[in-house]
């Protein structure tokens, strides 16, 4: 009986050792990073996805959002106008909300009234504004991506994006090889 006990200990102790060494490599390709998908434009989305990544790159953590879909109405600058386009990118330019100020809620959007008591309320209670949580990030160097086929087929140009320090323009298998290698991975 002993015999049958020091024989599942030693198995025991051999399965244990390759866990360990999956773990270990594991670990070995994963940095201090989170990366964020964000499909969503509405207003309490974005919001949550800023206030998220504040948090991540105030504990020096790594953050990259890839932005794709309804989250760049987010992104675009309401004083760019793009020359160029065609009918269809003309209809979406026009029904999708042009900037961060135009977003509406996903919930109780009140006809619009929603998005301005929050509003009110952030200001009222010290949070920052939406502008001022993209302006943080720029400075706290977090990296955004646009999804250049959303943006295609959106009939987006890169020049109606906001002016960011770190923004870029890529696919998502871009967002794919920094979620691998991604602490926390999130989407929204």
């Amino acid at each position: 009986m002993e015999n049958s006990n020091e024989v599942t200990i030693e198995q025991l102790k051999k399965q244990l050792d390759v866990l360990q060494k999956k773990v270990g490599k594991l670990e070995k390709n994963r940095k201090d990073q989170l990366s964020m998908a964000v499909v969503s434009g509405d207003f309490d989305k974005i919001l949550a996805t800023m206030i998220i990544s504040l948090a991540a790159a105030a504990m020096d953590t790594q953050v990259k959002l890839f932005f794709s879909f309804w989250s760049l109405s987010a992104l675009r600058d309401p004083k760019k106008s793009p020359k160029g386009k065609d009918f269809i990118s003309k209809m979406f330019g026009m029904m999708l909300p042009k900037g961060k100020d135009k977003l509406s809620l996903s919930n109780m959007n009140m006809v619009g009234m929603g998005p301005m008591m929050i509003k009110m309320l952030m200001k009222k209670k010290n949070v920052l504004s939406l502008e001022e949580m993209f302006k943080q990030a720029g400075e706290l160097g977090i990296e955004i991506t646009v999804c250049e086929m959303s943006m295609d087929l959106m009939g987006f140009k890169k020049e109606e994006f906001i002016d960011y320090p770190h923004l870029r323009f890529a696919g998502a298998a871009t967002f794919v090889a920094d979620a691998g290698e991604s602490a926390i991975q999130l989407f929204v």
